[in-house]
């Protein structure tokens, strides 16, 4: 019996300064009907190329030179427009990685759900409405009956997420590709989607491409585990096989990447002033109130990491401390002085004393600016410098971040990695020469070997610089990779904090609790084991709501 999906020595290039170069270089791989296959790597491996090669679709500026993708006896890449048209979102569906991002915001979910289902002929709109709504119920999505009549904006990451899951599944496919679709979700979520996405996959035998760098997800959804590099196949296996007993090199440094460990650094003096003081902090969008009383203090030379699930208040905390947000009640301090609270009332040297280096390296960059310039605005704007001297301190802001000067410094960040661009980013924080800098989820949409790379960074320019660090996150393996102590936060309270020695020992705030054991391990039984023991109804939201 022939693989529902083949393909055969494919070769995939990219053009980039007038040349081509290999991308995928003679990869095979077979999938049967219900198996999923996890694909693993760091960026730029091609791993979503591959799961993009596997509609028989290809970005703008990528070809493929030679192979073969060959879809139940279908040779995609020769096949029409018109045949490839009546299998996409058909029999071949995929989910994105940023569900925000691929809805449309003008629709109402339900509209965009019953789009595919009524243009395939596979159902009417009332029939693919009723169906939609049975699919949210599966899904365990909240109200199934109305959610799909909101738009967008006005549901979860988490629960967009297993709308478009429910989507894709709409016409019942054979083939789904999911390309990264928990990477930037909490972990309470995560576990909620990855549930779902299993259940579901397994309910209609549907086969599977599950891309992703994060090793522990991989383990609680593949049946095989194929892992590439830069284009090449390092090997194949089944995923007990392949957690177990790696047989390459590179395959085993991937399952040790999270070796670096921070040692507990010792307590702060009593009568220290800490660079950066909260008390008693409430804030509001309009009237909504989304910060209750909030305090907490960052001493110098020290990383505080506050955690907490989507909307648990992390990043207004942050919009706050920098000003953007003024709060409602309560004081921020910097080295013991009061701020004020609308950043447009602070002096230029209280500007540069707080810095921040944002989630999305993508967005934060300006795509039409050099490397040079990017970091070059701040040396000008707070150091004052101009011409040979600006560029002298851009060179070294470059050498700082380990990107020779000579190679970068020119570049665009459409010319950058993950990694590169989030270095960048780094650099203009420092550029500032500031005390405190907020670090917003820095590392989430990185893979794990340029994300630790990143956190070794921040490390050592912290050791020499003696600067302060809030790092946000929701990845529980990084607070203990790099913080000092730890702050979690629930619907914009502080529920817990402390020396992180402490937070990660019981007893634990039952909050504190629930994202500690929502950390998937690597181990494939992990997933099933926590629904044996929690129950379905007791991951994620439904979890969090019964503490409340």
């Amino acid at each position: 019996m022939s693989a529902l999906l083949e393909i055969r020595d494919l070769w995939i290039e990219g053009r980039s300064d007038e040349a081509w170069s290999p991308i995928i270089n003679g990869v095979d791989l077979d999938l049967d009907k219900g198996e999923v296959l996890g694909l693993i790597g760091e960026s730029g491996a091609g791993k979503s190329t591959l799961g993009l090669a596997a509609m028989g679709f290809t970005r703008d500026g990528v070809r493929v030179s030679k192979g073969s993708v060959t879809f139940d006896g279908i040779d995609l890449l020769q096949a029409s427009a018109t045949q490839k048209r009546a299998l996409l979102g058909k029999r071949i569906a995929y989910v994105a990685q940023s569900a925000a991002a691929s809805f449309n915001p003008a629709h109402k979910i339900i509209d965009q759900h019953t789009e595919g289902p009524v243009q395939h002929n596979v159902m009417t709109r009332a029939e693919s409405i009723e169906d939609g709504i049975e699919l949210y119920r599966r899904l365990r999505l909240p109200n199934p009956e109305e959610i799909g009549f909101r738009y967008p904006h006005q549901v979860s990451g988490g629960q967009l997420q297993r709308a478009m899951t429910a989507m894709a599944m709409s016409c019942r496919p054979d083939l789904i590709i999911f390309d990264e679709p928990t990477t930037a979700l909490d972990v309470t979520t995560q576990i909620e989607v990855l549930a779902s996405i299993r259940d579901i996959v397994d309910q209609f035998d549907t086969a599977a491409i599950y891309i992703t760098h994060d090793l522990a997800v991989v383990a609680q959804m593949a049946d095989r585990i194929k892992v590439l590099l830069k284009g090449d196949e390092v090997e194949e296996a089944d995923t007990r096989t392949m957690l177990t007993a790696p047989e390459e090199d590179y395959t085993k440094s991937l399952w040790a990447v999270r070796a670096f460990e921070r040692p507990q650094k010792p307590a702060v003096k009593r009568d220290a002033t800490p660079v950066i003081s909260v008390q008693n902090m409430s804030a509001s969008y309009g009237k909504v109130p989304v910060l209750h009383n909030v305090s907490f203090d960052i001493h110098e030379g020290r990383t505080v990491a506050v955690v907490g699930e989507s909307g648990s208040g992390k990043s207004t905390t942050a919009r706050c401390i920098t000003g953007l947000l003024p709060p409602t009640d309560g004081l921020i301090q910097l080295d013991g002085e009061t701020l004020p609270a609308d950043y447009r009332k602070r002096s230029k040297d209280q500007l540069r004393q707080i810095q921040m280096i944002y989630q999305m390296a993508d967005t934060a960059l300006n795509p039409r600016k050099t490397v040079g310039d990017i970091i070059g605005r701040p040396v000008r704007f707070y150091m004052g410098l101009t011409g040979k001297a600006k560029r002298r301190r851009v060179e070294e802001l470059l050498e700082q971040i380990e990107l020779p000067a000579s190679e970068y410094i020119k570049r665009l960040p459409g010319e950058l990695s993950g990694g590169q661009k989030q270095r960048v980013g780094i650099a203009r924080a420092l550029a500032a020469e500031p005390k405190f800098i907020i670090c917003d989820e820095v590392t989430s949409a990185l893979d794990q070997l340029v994300a630790e790379g990143i956190l070794r960074l921040l490390a050592r320019l912290q050791d020499e610089l003696r600067l302060s660090y809030m790092f946000i996150t929701h990845d529980l393996a990084t607070v203990k990779a790099i913080a000092d102590e730890v702050v979690v936060m629930k619907e914009g309270k502080v529920v817990e904090q402390g020396p992180k020695t402490e937070m990660f020992v019981p007893p634990h705030h039952p909050y504190t609790d629930l994202l500690l054991s929502s950390v998937p391990e690597m181990d494939p039984d992990w997933l099933t084991n926590l629904l044996d023991e929690r129950g379905v109804d007791n991951i994620g939201d439904a979890a969090i709501d019964k503490m409340t």
